[in-house]
């Protein structure tokens, strides 16, 4: 099985617990814990792998390489062990597994079985799991309890004296709401101390205020910290003018927040000390770890494994710190210069380096911030993490990420999506080219290659993506700023035609429309503008314009109804001034609806930036650059509108029938080496089958003869024959179409073999199918791959031999809702060849869905799914049917999934 991960979760009684596999130093701890749980309760499982635990006499040793056994600690070194639970595959169907679970008496009512259960479920189900099961004593009313709070589907049945219960790992709605409960609770616990600490140690506190940990210090003492630092330094009595402390543990108070700015070699032995302290915050700025390879990655996994014993969670290491600039707090924990005023932005960056150049350029831009953390190596506290900790916080209007790689990104997409509802989240995703990535050996997976998959992630969760920093803070000072536009109708108003030209064609280019004004409008703008101005969209109110031009025209746009948003563009004339219309146009807010935003453009002016900041207009140089952002949070505001959509479980699939296939056809791949197999098409055939997916009407033949009667038997007017082999068919002559008669099927497998032979692939000559022809409907494609970041994608689009050349495809991370089917298909450039393109007939848009369907079905079942193409899928008038199919499957390929 998978072994889990570290996590934390939170009692009912606010007690924070790591959860976390056993390890070979837990054997005491382990011992005293089962030692405290009543006989008549401890399950049999357990008792099993003890022996004479509670005689102390343990009779086997913790494996630390157990991926079955978690336990549950208090933080402190050595940790208090309050929970377990162990999880045991069954030999003879690995599919189904049992599950026991341990608490002890002090800890029981407080929710940790029930968290334990469902870490279990979690870490089964990524293993390939369908159903744990477990017997619970009918006198421990209490467990019986988590049977049902667990979230999941459980079916129970009496016993003699237990209740046996059975949970299907498939997950429901209410489990998944549980477990982002549980994760969030968890995230922000465990970030207060680090974002909102009352006292900070500084380890490596400098008196050389060049030194990195002489400029933390310094910047918390003159960023205004409300709390109380302590310097920590055993070779100086006093750091900057204030007493030091030669080791955490002499600080008159345990800090609630460490920042480590030491040497490589040292940090173990502080990150030792503040564990047996019992601090949970550490933020590790010093580099040398998993950034410089080789010994830096052990290293780095040393102190994460003291960390997670002790239930400690740390920032970084090699980070640039962290800052809250609420004027509660005052945190300025980094190593920049300059602190930005406060604000309702939160940023987390996994650039040191860009983060200090962020902090630079918001403060010249004048944009506060409530929050930033500079995770570095992201070797614990990730932007998953921050993400949860900031969507409920008061403080924070919108988050911004800078991100170069993804941790979980399932995880990711499931947190953002939710918090995209309410906050808009905006990010600039690093490594867009597809350098370094594997060749593709599928149509899906050439497909799917590059950037795509982040695009598909991004769309999904709702999170507004930027190509550069720069746009980052374009869309950032709209958001904190303006209302939400209610649509994408623009009104452009300019004093040169020029500059309103180019803003409309900016407009449209990025899905805007710049709408036709309405005879209202227009006779409004005629009434006060001059008689040569142009009162069309763009409003041309040309050069002589004066402040009270601007004023009024938009107070007329923005009270149109047939408008949702003003851009406002100003080029310097020598009649008037800049100041003069920011102020004009500060003065008219008042009396336009507060629900439109209104976006400036003063271009070759920067003297009223200053005005229109403090009127919270936002002001751009040039046209392209205000269309694009406000295009950016205009399809935001039409992602929140649109259904949350639910994933779809179609009938008349059978998993364990799916399950047989894989499992044969790993093992025969295990015996022989191979970690990825393409399967035969008899498999595949079977593996498809068993989840309903339409597949046309063949048979599997090895000679001419056996051609021949698949004619006979399929009854068909036309059939194709080609080779059964996994390899690409038309590019080695493999297919040979339209065959009307039994000897035409015969002479095809002769012809196609001699073509293989010819070319030295005579190992792809042995079986070949005959199948039905389809001569009518829309060529699509359905595909499947799995991504090293992403885990598997599901991708849909125009198909045939010239998929990759057309390249009109969806893609998305699964699993997939309805929504995202039905974006998929009405999306596609192609969608109007399957509603009856030029009078030709509807095809069955339905049944392509329900196959989509499946495929997430398929992939959700089947961990070990690598590759699937279906190419083509015929959609027809009535019905879709897949025409020629691979797959490959490799051990758990999806672990991803979670």
């Amino acid at each position: 099985m998978a072994r889990p991960p570290t996590t934390h979760t939170i009692l009912a009684d606010g007690t924070s617990v790591v959860v976390r596999p056993i390890n070979p130093e837990d054997q005491d701890a382990f011992n005293r814990l089962v030692a405290s749980i009543e006989p008549e309760m401890l399950p049999a499982s357990f008792a099993a792998r003890v022996g004479q635990v509670q005689q102390d006499e343990p009779s086997i040793q913790l494996d630390p390489n157990d991926g079955q056994f978690l336990v549950a600690g208090i933080a402190g070194v050595p940790p208090l062990l309050i929970g377990a639970a162990l999880t045991d595959l069954q030999p003879d169907n690995p599919s189904r597994a049992s599950f026991s679970v341990i608490v002890d008496p002090a800890h029981r009512g407080l929710g940790l079985a029930t968290a334990l259960v469902r870490l279990l479920a979690q870490s089964a189900h990524v293993s390939g799991v369908r159903s744990l099961e477990g017997d619970v004593d009918q006198e421990n009313t209490a467990m019986l309890g988590v049977l049902t709070d667990v979230g999941l589907r459980v079916e129970q049945s009496d016993r003699e004296r237990s209740v046996h219960a059975t949970f299907d790992l498939e997950p429901t709605e209410a489990y998944l709401a549980a477990i982002d409960a549980d994760e969030k609770a968890a995230a922000c616990d465990a970030l207060a101390d680090f974002l909102n600490p009352e006292r900070i140690a500084v380890v490596g506190a400098s008196r050389d205020p060049l030194a990195i940990g002489g400029i933390v210090f310094a910047n918390l003492i003159a960023g205004g910290f409300t709390g109380v630092v302590y310097p920590v330094n055993p070779s100086a009595p006093y750091v900057q003018g204030v007493a030091a402390y030669a080791s955490l543990d002499k600080c008159p108070e345990r800090p609630d927040l460490v920042v480590v700015c030491v040497p490589a070699p040292i940090v173990p032995g502080v990150i030792e000390e503040a564990a047996t302290l019992g601090i949970r915050a550490v933020c590790i700025i010093s580099a040398g770890f998993a950034e410089v390879g080789g010994d830096g990655i052990d290293s780095q996994n040393e102190l994460l494994k003291t960390a997670q014993t002790a239930g400690m969670r740390i920032v970084g290491p090699n980070c640039m710190g962290l800052l809250n600039g609420g004027v509660d707090v005052r945190m300025n924990a980094t190593f920049s210069r300059t602190f930005p005023r406060p604000g309702r932005l939160s940023f987390v960056s996994q650039s040191g380096a860009l983060g200090l150049s962020v902090l630079d350029h918001l403060d010249r831009l004048d944009i506060g911030i409530s929050g930033f953390v500079s995770v570095g190596n992201k070797s614990d506290v990730s932007g998953n993490d921050l993400l949860l900790y900031w969507e409920d916080d008061p403080n924070t209007d919108a988050i911004l990420l800078y991100l170069e790689s993804f941790g979980n990104p399932r995880r990711f997409s499931r947190i953002a999506r939710r918090i995209s509802l309410s906050k808009p989240i905006i990010a600039v995703k690093a490594g867009r080219t597809t350098a370094g990535r594997r060749a593709a050996s599928s149509h899906t997976a050439a497909l799917a290659a590059g950037d795509r998959a982040v695009d598909a992630l991004f769309h999904q969760a709702g999170v507004i993506r930027t190509d550069t920093l720069e746009e980052m803070f374009a869309v950032a000072s709209l958001v904190t700023t303006q209302p939400v536009p209610s649509g994408n109708r623009v009104a452009i108003m300019t004093n040169g035609g020029g500059p309103g030209i180019l803003a409309a064609d900016a407009c449209e280019s990025h899905g805007l429309s710049v709408v036709e004004l309405s005879p209202a409008t227009q006779d409004a703008l005629r009434s006060i503008l001059p008689p040569n101005a142009g009162i069309s969209n763009p409003v041309d109110m040309i050069a002589s314009s004066t402040a009270a031009d601007y004023a009024q025209t938009l107070e007329i746009l923005s009270n149109a109804p047939e408008v949702d948003a003003v851009i406002a563009i100003f080029i310097p004339p020598i009649v008037t001034d800049a100041n003069q219309v920011a102020s004009a146009l500060a003065d008219a807010l008042d009396r336009i609806p507060e629900t439109k935003p209104l976006i400036g453009v003063f271009m070759g002016d920067d003297s009223a930036d200053p005005a229109l900041a403090r009127a919270g207009i936002p002001s751009f140089d040039f046209p392209e650059d205000a269309a694009r952002a406000l295009s950016a949070l205009t399809q935001w505001a039409v992602w929140r509108t649109r259904p949350i959509g639910h994933v779809v479980h179609p009938e008349g699939i059978d998993p364990d029938r799916a399950r047989q296939v894989v499992d044969r056809v790993m093992s025969q791949a295990s015996s022989a080496g191979d970690e990825q197999v393409w399967l035969e098409a008899a498999d595949a055939d079977e593996l498809l089958a068993s989840f309903g997916i339409p597949l046309i009407r063949s048979a599997i033949v090895s000679t001419p003869d056996q051609a021949a009667e698949a004619f006979e038997s399929l009854g068909a007017a036309t059939v194709v024959v080609k080779i059964a082999s996994s390899i690409h068919k038309k590019d080695v002559g493999g297919v040979q179409l339209g065959i009307t008669s039994a000897a035409g099927a015969a002479d095809a497998v002769r012809g196609i073999r001699q073509r293989l032979i010819a070319a030295g692939l005579a190992e792809h000559a042995n079986d070949f199918i005959v199948q039905e022809m389809v001569s009518d409907g829309v060529e699509m494609m359905v595909g499947v791959t799995h991504d090293r970041l992403f885990g598997p994608l599901v991708v849909v689009g125009c198909g045939g031999s010239l998929v990759e050349l057309i390249r009109d495809v969806n893609m998305r991370i699964t699993p997939l809702t309805d929504v995202d089917v039905h974006e998929m298909l009405t999306t596609l450039r192609t969608y109007p060849l399957l509603t009856g393109f030029r009078g030709s007939e509807p095809l069955d848009v339905e049944a392509v869905k329900d196959l989509l369907y499946r495929v997430n079905s398929l992939v959700e079942a089947v961990p070990e799914l690598a590759e699937l193409d279906l190419n083509p899928v015929f959609a027809q008038p009535s019905g879709a049917v897949a025409v020629d199919l691979r797959v490959a499957i490799r051990a758990q390929a999806n672990r991803l999934r979670t």
